[in-house]
């Protein structure tokens, strides 16, 4: 009896202890199954010195989390071996993925051989990364649009063009000065050959004069987008060209930064005033500081690329990519890195002026009245 009784005690201890571990192997199993689900992505931005770079990190950043993925969200100051660093590390720590906004859409071929060896794939984000074979997918903006655009507004401020594209009452001739933006950014150049294209044939009938000479790209380009750079072009401008009488009335700024630094140059200048009002100075990027600039009739207009709409395309490429599918692009001839033509999705810009800034901003949400005021 008592050997009967010992038997089913040990049986049923068996069975039990057996229960647990199984209990146990399974909890372990599912915390390995949620750990492949939540893969990494590594996501490089350029600098936290521009607020809309800070939009687009924390927006990828945030959309990446909601699905479930881990992020290492990693910004480089506007220095390429930071930059490089970081992708080496996000390599290093066993990323599956990698969106990258490049510094210098150059510098990290190495680093993107490194991702490929480990069939780590590579999203260009709004900067295209050019010279290597091992860049999947590119989301961005249409960058051509962007520049014909900001030419367009600065004709518009000048009375040659009407917002809607007719023609305006104006007639010329207008003294302009010519920015681009950083020469080793990609999307630089296509912002000015979207401009020139535009301003060519009012330059070339004489309505619109760059009093100065200096229409080449690798003249007028502003390295690393710097608005203090822009802001001593400027000044030096003013300084050679301007300083007999003649006033400057059109300024082709690519980005808003540089546009505050132009604006500083010309009201130390004796611009912005009433006998002597600014000149029409473009922008893009929606800035807070040039939105109220906009809003106090300084700066004239900018370029709005709605950054969260871009983290969501961006988000829905990784999310098909790391599953295993095949993500929705919407342009496959424009964007050729040298290497190859990098399959792309590429999103509208909006031109804001003083009078649509809040249906364009406000009332979608972007920003608050408050922010603005």
């Amino acid at each position: 009896m008592k050997l009967a009784k010992l038997a089913a005690a040990t049986v049923g201890l068996i069975v039990a202890t057996g229960l647990a571990a199984c209990g146990s192997a399974t909890k372990t199993v599912d915390k390995a199954q949620n750990g492949d689900a939540a893969a990494l992505v590594g996501v490089t931005m350029p600098t936290k010195s521009s607020e809309r770079w800070i939009h687009d990190g924390e927006n990828v950043k945030s959309q990446l989390e909601a699905l479930g993925y881990k992020v290492d969200l990693q910004y480089a100051e506007n220095d390429i071996p930071t930059q490089v660093n970081q992708i080496e590390n996000q390599i290093t720590k066993g990323a599956k993925l990698l969106v990258i906004a490049s510094i210098d859409g150059t510098a990290i071929t190495t680093q993107l051989q490194e991702a490929a060896d480990k069939k780590i794939p590579v999203i260009a984000y709004d900067r295209l990364i050019r010279n290597s074979p091992n860049v999947d997918y590119y989301a961005t903006f249409d960058n051509y649009k962007v520049g014909v655009q900001q030419a367009t507004s600065l004709m518009v401020g000048l009375g040659l063009k009407n917002e809607d594209g007719s023609d305006g009452t104006a007639k010329g001739p207008f003294n302009i000065e010519l920015f681009a933006g950083s020469p080793d950014d990609n999307n630089a150049t296509f912002f000015f050959n979207g401009a020139m294209d535009t301003l060519k044939p009012y330059i070339d009938k004489g309505i619109l004069k760059v009093k100065s000479g200096e229409t080449d790209f690798k003249t007028v380009a502003i390295l690393r987008w710097d608005p203090a750079t822009a802001q001593k072009r400027m000044e030096d401008l003013l300084t050679k060209t301007y300083s007999k009488g003649d006033k400057v009335q059109g300024v082709l700024s690519p980005y808003d930064g540089l546009s505050i630094g132009i604006l500083s140059a010309l009201k130390s200048n004796g611009y912005g005033t009433a006998g002597q009002p600014y000149p029409v100075v473009t922008g893009q990027d929606a800035e807070v500081a040039s939105v109220k600039s906009i809003i106090a009739g300084e700066q004239f207009a900018t370029i709005y690329k709605d950054t969260r709409e871009l983290a969501k395309v961006t988000v829905k490429m990784a999310d098909a990519v790391l599953k295993g599918g095949k993500p929705e692009v919407n342009n496959t001839k424009d964007y050729n890195n040298g290497v190859k033509v990098v399959p792309s999705y590429l999103l509208e810009p909006v031109v804001v002026y003083k009078n649509n800034y809040k249906k364009v901003l406000v009332d979608t949400g972007y920003y608050t009245e408050g922010q603005l005021k």
